[in-house]
């Protein structure tokens, strides 16, 4: 669900659903789920939970979880996780969002209306959360009416038009702690049996999905270069060999990992899963409320009540749950804002360019991983456009009116091969925080943490005018090669620079 390619803000929004008989009912759900047809249940009755959480608790100081990311910013748009869920496991790629706490899978309930997965649809358990769960209160406003007791009906839609429907359910998730535990504690997610998708997430999906065969070369016009890319490469492993300044392929495997020259080996092994256009299972929650993973396993003492991530630069990265892995000494840190406890935003920030204060303030500014790049209101927006045109008069930058890549770019004299090539020409970009009336926080934004290299080898901002959200979003593009934690315990957002490009083991890992 998450928007890719279009970058748009993912906050999310949950949407009442409000199943009672008068007259107020919900319209979304009538046409499937009307009084006359809808089906008491959507799944069988709950069953008693195998695991106990007195049986599963660990000392959670110090112990955490890390999932490997896989995607980047630009070209592909978006990033997964894989999660492991069920009974018997199976893995599922989920979209990870700080902007919605409510982890679901598409599911076959049976499924009224899903969109194409990378796995079969979740089959999901038969223990169903009721409606008076506190876990199914946390979706609903205090006057929802349970109309069905046994089951938490829910409906949640995303600021990209994207939405689910369902029912919540229990089922086991398999994790692996750095303390060296195997756990499988039973945690609530939605099981949506009806999805509308956001847009679609690459610029030729359309095409994929009419079923035609589409010429895969295609005009270099503006780039100066003839461009071996990945379709061309497919089954077989390409080698870059820098000591001996070599290029090499052979056919091979490219189905599974290698480990040793005699394994049946393949050419890459951190792909984003297809096919498109959906290339999600569902979305991980990984917001502040009671509903989100990492507030469930924090209440059954398994892990800190933390989330974090870091991004490469270079695509991929890691994701993680606990606070075992960072020192907290290293990291700079600023308080959640309590007038704004919806997101994870540090509350009111002013914009400083070059250094230099700009006057503009009252930034209300929020962290979401959900959204692939930054952005301002539009105040804000087209006042740094100003400037960074004025920086750029007299440099031998032109702009792109060609390249839509996004909305604005610029070309040189030959196409750029990354943002180094260009850095000289843009300025540093800071958001500061008043942090609780101490000592002003800054969020740094180099040029590499707003600037994007396109298929076309021009540059394009990656912030982007945020019109109508009535919010400034600190995107992926700005979060990469740091290290973004959210501390829910202590109601901190920290950040630091850091290596993301392996995963860490512990606070000992060389990872700044």
């Amino acid at each position: 669900m998450k928007v890719g390619m279009l970058g748009l803000l993912r906050v999310v929004v949950l949407v009442l659903v409000l199943r009672v008989s008068s007259s107020s009912s919900s319209s979304s759900s009538s046409s499937y789920f009307g009084q006359k047809n809808r089906r008491s249940s959507i799944l069988p009755v709950p069953v008693p939970e195998q695991a106990t959480t007195s049986s599963l608790k660990l000392n959670r100081v110090g112990s955490s979880i890390v999932f490997p990311l896989h995607g980047n910013v630009y070209p592909i748009g978006f990033y997964n996780v894989t999660l492991n869920i069920g009974q018997p496991s199976k893995p599922y790629f989920l979209d990870p969002d700080t902007g919605s706490d409510l982890t679901w899978l598409q599911c076959d309930a049976p499924c009224v209306r899903c969109t194409e997965t990378p796995h079969p649809l979740y089959k999901p358990s038969n223990s169903l959360v009721p409606c008076n769960d506190p876990l199914c209160k946390s979706l609903h406003p205090p006057e929802h009416r349970c109309e069905t007791p046994e089951q938490c009906d829910y409906e949640i839609q995303y600021a990209d038009g994207g939405s689910s429907m369902g029912v919540l359910v229990k089922d086991a998730f398999s994790f692996n702690f750095t303390n060296g535990e195997q756990l499988k504690p039973p945690l609530a997610l939605g099981c949506g049996y009806d999805q509308i998708p956001g847009p679609y997430p690459h610029p030729f999906d359309e095409l994929q999905r009419m079923g035609n065969v589409c010429l895969g070369i295609l005009d270099g016009k503006g780039t100066g270069l003839n461009i071996i890319g990945d379709i061309s490469m497919q089954d077989k492993m390409v080698i870059y060999n820098n000591e001996k300044q070599l290029i090499g392929w052979a056919p091979a495997n490219c189905d599974r990992l290698p480990k040793s020259k005699t394994s049946s080996i393949c050419c890459g092994y951190d792909q984003i899963p297809g096919p498109y256009p959906h290339p999600f299972d569902g979305v991980l929650g990984l917001g502040k409320g009671k509903s989100s993973i990492v507030s469930q396993l924090s209440k059954q003492g398994l892990v800190q009540n933390v989330v974090g991530h870091c991004i490469s630069v270079r695509g991929g990265g890691y994701l993680f749950f606990g606070d075992g892995l960072y020192d907290s000494s290293r990291v700079l840190w600023t308080s959640m804002s309590r007038d704004h406890r919806e997101h994870y935003s540090p509350g009111f920030a002013e914009l400083i360019f070059g250094g230099k204060t700009t006057g503009i303030k009252n930034l209300l500014t929020v962290f979401d991983s959900g959204s692939s790049y930054t952005y301002l209101n539009s105040p804000a927006y087209q006042a740094l456009v100003s400037w960074v045109k004025k920086e750029l008069t007299g440099r031998s930058l032109r702009e792109a009116s060609d390249d839509k890549t996004l909305p604005l770019c610029w070309k040189g004299r030959r196409p750029f091969k990354s943002v180094n090539d260009v850095r000289k020409y843009f300025k540093p970009i800071a958001l500061s925080f008043a942090n609780g009336g101490r000592a002003k926080t800054q969020f740094e934004l180099p040029p590499e943490a707003y600037l994007i290299i396109s298929r076309m080898g021009n540059v394009c901002l990656g912030i982007l005018d945020g019109k109508g959200t009535g919010l400034n979003i600190i995107g992926d593009i700005s979060m990469q090669d740091k290290m973004v934690i959210y501390n829910n315990e202590k109601q901190l957002i920290g950040w630091a620079p850091a290596n993301c490009d392996r995963l860490p083991k512990s606070k000992t890992s060389s990872i700044w």
